[in-house]
């Protein structure tokens, strides 16, 4: 083998290593954004949690759950208030695990998870009858299609939609 055969295989050795390990990374930034880092906060399971799945904080930025937490008198169209104490340790949770990144790309004031980027961009798939639908009702209801969204964990492997 002369040295020029020899350096086109070392290229093409160095070129589909870099291409394997870009794939890699990829899929796992992928697989990483759809598991949420586990965060418990018992007061925060209990309260939001008794009407709906608790949404975990890394789904919106700070800001997002500041203004949540300061209308829960009108939170959603229903009365959600808390004694002070309540709402403060509820608030200092979401805020300190909050999303960061591209997760945190909302418009500003954006309360509803439904309507971040990153939201539209991971359902684009999902046709409009789904939403609508007996079993989901609301894309706000997680628990319809993902199996394990009581965990954080948003991945596909565990999305299962009904029909």
């Amino acid at each position: 083998m002369n040295n020029t055969t020899k350096r086109r295989v070392f290229d093409t050795t160095v070129w589909t290593s870099a291409v394997l390990m870009t794939f890699v990374l990829l899929m796992h930034d992928a697989a990483a954004d759809s598991r949420l880092p586990p965060v418990t906060n018992a007061k925060w399971q209990a309260e939001c949690g008794s009407c709906h799945i608790a949404y975990p904080p890394q789904l919106l930025p700070a800001s997002s759950w500041r203004r949540v937490m300061s209308e829960l008198d009108k939170h959603f169209g229903a009365d959600a208030s808390l004694d002070a104490a309540s709402a403060a340790g509820i608030g200092a949770f979401l805020e300190s695990n909050a999303a960061r990144g591209k997760r945190a790309a909302v418009a500003a004031g954006t309360v509803r998870i439904t309507e971040a980027p990153w939201f539209r961009r991971e359902h684009r798939e999902v046709e409009a009858p789904v939403w609508t639908g007996a079993a989901v009702k609301t894309p706000a209801n997680c628990g319809a299609c993902h199996t394990t969204a009581e965990r954080g964990d948003f991945s596909e492997r565990g999305i299962r939609i009904p029909r």
